[in-house]
């Protein structure tokens, strides 16, 4: 009698095997999908992003491995906005004024803080050959923002406004521009805009490379939150509590060590950007931040009265459900 051959019982072996396994050896990883922007402002978030990136997550060895956590990278809030209210992520690291955008377009409905991340790294840097030493002197100049609407745009007009000047979309005593951060640079340069209110590590792009001298700093501005859709938060609720206390340790660890968080930070952000950070760069931004876990809602009832005192958030909602665990 022919005996079977030595690959066949092996086949039937590994058959056998995949039969009597238990059924959660085939279940599908869980998939929790975050966004971020590849910014110092955001070191939780490139934090986590590197570390699934090399394999050695932050947040997967603390969720437990049967989670996968994907990042997406966003270059502004709105856009990270749209792809919460598209159900295309269910987290998200973001500026505080794109989230109650969201939270007010979707009636209250779709949008929850769930803590804080940074403060400060915001300030309003001039041109070098400026001579500028009291408000009065901004009449006329030409001061850029990164986007519309957005936090350091919003603080802009509203610290201009409460300084007598006129300040609407398309000109005023002082032209507000919203310009795309890499654009600010070139722009500043060459004079053609005249100071820039934006966020780290753009200050001190600005300060460093186009000589640019800081005006004024917000070191207690809310600068970057943590906030999640209502679905993720009632249909993943256990999911979701396990990231906010991975990202409440994470906030903690990077406060304990300053030089390693630094390190990591800047080794993703050069990852995400394929060229190499600075050192310098990284460290100069480092000094404006404050990290923590941390929110509370009365810093969002003044960002909502600085919006509204120059015309944005005119449908501004309650702030009760912004907070809120209920969908």
């Amino acid at each position: 009698m022919k005996l079977p051959s030595l690959s066949l019982l092996t086949g039937l072996g590994l058959l056998l095997g995949l039969a009597f396994a238990p059924l959660s050896a085939f279940a599908e990883k869980t998939l929790l999908r975050v966004g971020y922007f590849p910014n110092v402002t955001h070191a939780q978030g490139v934090i986590g992003a590197h570390g699934t990136r090399e394999g050695k997550g932050w947040f997967e060895q603390r969720l437990g491995p049967d989670v996968t956590v994907q990042w997406f990278a966003y270059n502004a809030g709105p856009s990270a906005m749209e792809a919460i209210l598209a159900g295309s992520i269910d987290l998200t690291y973001v500026g505080p004024n794109p989230a109650l955008n969201a939270y007010i377009r979707s009636k209250g409905r779709e949008i929850r803080v769930l803590a804080g991340s940074a403060l400060g790294g915001a300030a309003l840097v001039l041109r070098k050959d400026l001579k500028v030493t009291e408000p009065a002197q901004f009449k006329g100049l030409r001061i850029a923002t990164p986007q519309l609407g957005n936090t350091q745009d919003v603080a802009a007009r509203a610290w201009l406004k409460n300084k007598g000047f006129t300040i609407t979309l398309t000109g005023g005593d002082v032209s507000v521009i919203p310009t795309a951060n890499p654009d600010q640079f070139s722009l500043l340069q060459s004079g053609k805009i005249d100071g820039v209110w934006t966020v780290e590590p753009w200050v001190s792009r600005l300060e460093l490379e186009a000589g640019a001298k800081s005006y004024l700093e917000q070191p207690d501005a809310v600068t970057t939150i943590l906030v999640s859709s209502t679905k993720a938060l009632s249909k993943r609720t256990e999911l979701v509590d396990r990231f906010l206390a991975a990202h409440a340790e994470l906030t903690a660890w990077i406060n304990t060590h300053p030089e390693e968080a630094r390190a990591q930070v800047r080794a993703g952000l050069s990852a995400e950007v394929k060229r190499e950070i600075s050192a310098t760069l990284v460290a100069s931004a480092w000094r404006r931040l404050t990290f923590t876990d941390k929110v509370a809602r009365e810093q969002f009832e003044s960002l909502v009265k600085d919006a509204q005192s120059v015309g944005f958030l005119r449908d501004a909602l309650p702030l009760d459900r912004l907070f809120s665990r209920e969908p």
